[in-house]
């Protein structure tokens, strides 16, 4: 950490549309950095701001209308951008995720861009060859990069980044459950045995629940069969609703939840199976709480969950089954892993670490401009 942690300098922070993690980590970020008598100025969609309640927590937010993916609606959000910070006194920008960060790079503000990576570019074919010319682009227009992930980091360096490390992003702070576990169970009619498997994420190809559909067809087979539950919405909801269906998977496609800690509550185990991800916040949330999770062993979860979650291959049914199967058998260990995960999630930043963390990566960057 630098040499100035008391910096209090006015900084304009940039999202794209989001409903999960990044945005959470803004408004986090955001919070934080007022607290500390910093001046903040949130830029991003009108979605956003009704979502994470930025403007009803008394945060300046300004609409910059910037969507999901590249087109030439983009044009208007540099646009919104450069009014938005017309006029005020910026001494950095930082913008969340690629698409934030492209838009303040080709916007050419004449502020210092500092750039949290928060996801990688997965798409192949024509869609991942200009995800890479946009990861090229932010990568060198960037005074600072920080990586959610060391993988991240590395892909900024390689792709030109001047100045590039690991960025915390804080631990979310789940709230208590307000149903019991008897209650929960009874929403899905769950009765005596039936264990009850939770995920929470969007509904989209890079998260790979068409794998976990065939694993919950799979385990029908087990004496006491469990019931699968997805939380999130997305494009992938129909397809994966059909593969359910035609193999006549137990699994329950929830949509999008505002009662996670609940879910939690109820579920015996937590399973994640990503293609990629960086600090994923359902993993977080499951150990947090103290559930017996699986992962697949990408991106940044090895490091997040360490050895208080069970790691499997990506794309691995057969992993994946005999993960669930040598859980479900096994109370004993659902029980180890039960404890390890409330003294891993111990061991993440929390908040305050995170605001510390970039008020001393502003005072750098804010320093070498002047």
């Amino acid at each position: 950490m630098s040499s100035d942690e008391g910096w209090r300098g006015s900084v304009v922070l940039v999202v794209a549309s989001s409903t999960g993690g990044i945005g959470q980590h803004v408004a986090s970020l955001a919070r934080g950095l007022v607290a500390g008598g910093c001046r903040v100025l949130v830029c991003g969609p009108a979605a956003v701001d009704q979502h994470f309640g930025f403007t009803a927590g008394g945060i300046e937010y300004s609409v910059v209308e910037i969507p999901a993916d590249p087109g030439p609606q983009d044009s208007g959000a540099i646009r919104q951008l450069r009014r938005a910070i017309a006029g005020r006194d910026a001494e950095v920008i930082h913008a969340h995720g690629l698409r934030a960060a492209f838009v303040a790079s080709v916007a050419r503000t004449g502020v210092p861009l500092v750039v949290t990576w928060h996801n990688a570019v997965l798409a192949r074919g024509l869609r991942g060859q200009a995800g890479a010319l946009l990861e090229r682009i932010v990568a060198r227009n960037a005074a600072l990069t920080l990586g959610a992930s060391e993988d991240l980091v590395e892909r900024a360096v390689a792709l030109g980044a001047r100045n590039a490390r690991l960025g915390p992003v804080a631990t979310p702070q789940l709230a208590p459950p307000k149903r019991t576990r008897t209650a929960v169970r009874a929403e899905f009619r769950l009765r005596g045995e039936t264990p009850f498997i939770l995920s929470v994420g969007r509904l989209h190809p890079q998260k790979h629940y068409d794998l976990l559909v065939d694993a919950a067809a799979r385990w029908r087979e087990l004496e006491h069969p469990p019931v699968v539950a997805i939380a999130g919405s997305g494009p992938s909801y129909m397809p994966l609703a059909q593969r359910a269906s035609r193999l006549h998977a137990p699994v329950h496609l929830l949509g999008h939840r505002t009662d996670v800690p609940d879910l939690l509550a109820g579920a015996d185990l937590a399973v994640i199976t990503s293609d990629w991800e960086a600090r994923q916040l359902f993993a977080q949330e499951a150990l947090h709480a103290g559930v017996p999770l699986v992962t697949t062993a990408v991106g940044g979860l090895p490091g997040l969950v360490g050895d208080a979650a069970v790691q499997i291959p990506p794309g691995d049914l057969d992993a994946l089954d005999e993960a669930v199967r040598r859980l479900l058998a096994d109370p004993g260990l659902r029980a180890d892993y039960a404890a390890r995960g409330p003294l891993r999630a111990a061991t993440w930043p929390g908040e305050a670490d995170v605001v510390a963390d970039v008020r001393s990566a502003y005072a750098d960057v804010a320093a070498v401009r002047r």
